[in-house]
């Protein structure tokens, strides 16, 4: 145990322990957690135990890939604190190192059975790839291929010239067969129904040497596509006995030493099944290892080490919370009966019984949203802008709410007090007809003076809410920007949206393939202070009943 719990470097005499546990979903290290972490950072700069780029250093040979790293701060049996971390995933491919605590699973010894049966699996897929390359396999399809293309021009034609005799022998008919005596008209129709059944054989005909032909082609194709599809079925039934074999392999520890497996967690959660790679992240780690090994819990930390990843928002030495897709229904177990602060995000703030109202009429209301503060009830947090105007306006009817506003966010919202005026003004965001300019102050120098951001966003599947670059299958994010003044290596900008994404304005500040500079207090995307500093500041919509033209602007509580 020595090798992984880590004495601190400097005395802590002075610093205060905390009583409680970090929530580890939204929480600010405590300072003797951040203690820790700058250890561990002083490690991974000046370590010699391994190899791994994290792209911090230029023109290293091997791919940069940046990691998330956590120390625990905790108490041995003979009452001493230190710290032990932990890694998310593999660092080096392997799970093993002498400064970090060890997995809850090694699916990496090669004695085990992950890796042995990822052999047939990876032996399953060279076979695949092999008969997918077959020069027969392949000149067979671009045969079919031809082949449907002629025959659908062939069928085509036999169509129109079924049309075209067809058309013909009516003119026949008009034509020729009132100038013929009874007996020769008779003749000459027995003669156009012969060649209206000899047409119609002719193309039957063809239809059946084109689906014999076709036939044969396809016989030739099957026998590679039998093989192929039984390796798939094979590698798909294997794969998935080999994951549900992993998955209960991850037997999670608490306090009071009780087990409880991946799959098990899971099924308690509207997923059901645990996702890829679930037990892998750094705090379930360190929590195991704690429990084996007697250690007190005190508090924690994780953080960013190493190039931002491409899709999420992760920036070098910045602390972050736990995962919540992966983690939290995990860390529900094992720390199930010990004593964790409160949510922060369920506590409630007082703003009084009123908000502050900019303007109303028998149509609308508008009102200046203050900071942490809901636009619609949400699931442990029952009062919002949407409760407190039914409470105001009692008679107001109709859905009210016509745009929203990040609960961290500040600024102009209107409201619909009658189901007309929703409709309307609804219509008006749908077409993009209104107006949106958001205030921000950013921690950092924006280099630009102004430009254009188009970054498609889409949820972070793992870690809700929090969301995500993805150009696969995110949805478009544009927003043009404007610096107002700099100052103190702050900026204070004009973010004018084009569309309305969930932490569109927070992500496209933040993303290095943004601004790279983000919202100051932002703890999703960059670093917490006593707010963020993003504010709805102006609108201007169509009144419903009017038509007037209805400008609205309220300056933030924050400035530069």
């Amino acid at each position: 145990m020595s090798s992984y719990f880590h004495h601190f470097k400097q005395p802590i005499d002075n610093y205060t322990l905390p009583k409680s546990l970090d929530y580890p979903f939204f929480y600010k290290p405590h300072p003797i957690a951040e203690l820790a972490s700058k250890e561990l950072q002083e490690y991974l700069e000046n370590q010699t135990d391994f190899e791994h780029n994290f792209g911090l250093k230029p023109n290293d040979e091997l791919a940069p890939i940046g990691k998330m790293f956590g120390v625990l701060v905790c108490k041995n049996d003979n009452g001493e604190v230190g710290y032990i971390a932990a890694f998310s995933g593999k660092l080096a491919n392997t799970n093993q190192h002498k400064h970090f605590v060890p997995p809850v699973f090694d699916m990496l010894n090669v004695d085990g059975f992950f890796l042995q049966q990822e052999i047939r699996l990876n032996e399953i897929n060279a076979i695949i790839d092999q008969l997918e390359a077959n020069k027969k396999y392949i000149q067979l399809k671009l045969d079919l291929i031809v082949f449907d293309e002629q025959a659908n021009f062939k069928i085509s034609e036999g169509k129109e010239l079924l049309k075209f005799n067809k058309k013909d022998r009516k003119q026949q008919r008009a034509q020729i067969v009132p100038l013929l005596s009874e007996e020769e008209a008779i003749a000459y129709e027995e003669d156009l129904v012969k060649q209206s059944l000899r047409d119609k054989h002719e193309f039957r005909v063809l239809n059946h040497e084109i689906e014999t032909k076709r036939n044969d082609i396809l016989t030739e194709i099957n026998v590679f596509e039998t093989e192929i599809n039984a390796l798939k079925e094979e590698r798909r039934t294997k794969s998935n006995s080999l994951q549900n074999q992993l998955f209960d392999q991850y037997q999670f520890l608490n306090q009071n030493k009780t087990k409880k497996g991946l799959r098990e967690i899971f099924q308690e959660t509207v997923f059901q099944q645990p996702p890829a790679a679930a037990g892998e992240c750094a705090a379930p780690k360190l929590f195991q290892y704690a429990f084996q090994n007697n250690l007190e819990p005190i508090c924690m930390a994780e953080f960013w080490w190493g190039d931002s990843p491409k899709s999420e928002v992760k920036k070098h030495k910045h602390f972050y919370p736990s995962c919540t897709g992966k983690c939290e229904p995990i860390l529900g177990h094992m720390l199930e009966g010990m004593t964790i602060d409160d949510n922060p995000l369920i506590q409630q703030n007082n703003y009084g019984d009123k908000l502050e109202i900019i303007y109303q009429d028998d149509d609308i209301v508008v009102v200046n949203k203050p900071e942490e503060f809901l636009s619609v009830p949400g699931i442990e947090i029952k009062d919002s802008v949407y409760i407190r105007i039914k409470y105001q306006f009692p008679k107001a009817i109709g859905p009210i709410i016509i745009h929203r506003l990040d609960m961290a966010t500040s600024g102009i919202l209107v409201l619909a007090l009658n189901k007309e005026s929703h409709r309307l003004i609804q219509q008006q965001f749908i077409k993009r007809k209104v107006e949106k300019r958001y205030i921000a102050l950013l921690d950092g120098n924006v280099e630009n003076d102004e430009g254009f951001i188009d970054l498609p966003l889409r949820v972070d599947l793992d870690d809700r809410p929090r969301q995500m670059v993805c150009y696969e299958h995110g949805k478009p994010a544009q927003t043009k920007y404007k610096v107002i003044k700099r100052k103190d290596n702050k900026t204070l900008i004009h973010f004018y949206p084009i569309t309305g994404r969930t932490h569109q304005l927070r992500i496209h500040a933040s993303h290095h393939l943004g601004l790279n500079t983000p919202i100051l207090g932002d703890d999703l995307y960059g670093k917490s202070a006593n707010r963020l500093h993003l504010h709805a500041e102006y609108l201007e919509f169509t009144h419903p009943t009017t038509k007037e033209l209805m400008k609205f602007q309220v300056e933030p509580n924050f400035s530069l």
